[in-house]
């Protein structure tokens, strides 16, 4: 039987609940609506870390420094692109609103 879905994101075991979306950090498993989702192991961790911090916006270069452990400041879309691959992904189930000059959110 399955558990009910939430609008926040919800850690069962190891798993995160956020909406249709799980994600088993321990596996790598991400699961949309019950389908498996394939994504980039960064994909993975930039997933992660925003169910973890939903409702906190992060810069670009937050989200550098907590996600690929960059620290020192660089001009790059990588960011941006991981950002767009897990919306086209995982759907508009996923809020991830973009804060105008600061970053990006998770509802």
């Amino acid at each position: 039987m399955m558990e009910p879905r939430t609008r926040y994101p919800v850690q069962t075991g190891n798993r995160l609940l956020y909406k249709n979306i799980e994600l088993d950090p321990g596996t790598g498993r991400v699961l949309r609506d019950g389908v498996p989702v394939t994504l980039s192991p960064k994909e993975r961790c930039l997933l992660a870390f925003l169910l973890t911090h939903r409702g906190q916006a992060f810069t670009r270069e937050e989200l550098l420094a907590c996600v690929w452990g960059v620290t020192s400041p660089q001009r790059t879309r990588t960011v941006d692109m991981h950002i767009r691959q897990l919306r086209r992904k995982l759907g508009p189930e996923l809020d991830i609103v973009t804060v105008f000059k600061v970053g990006y959110r998770l509802n």
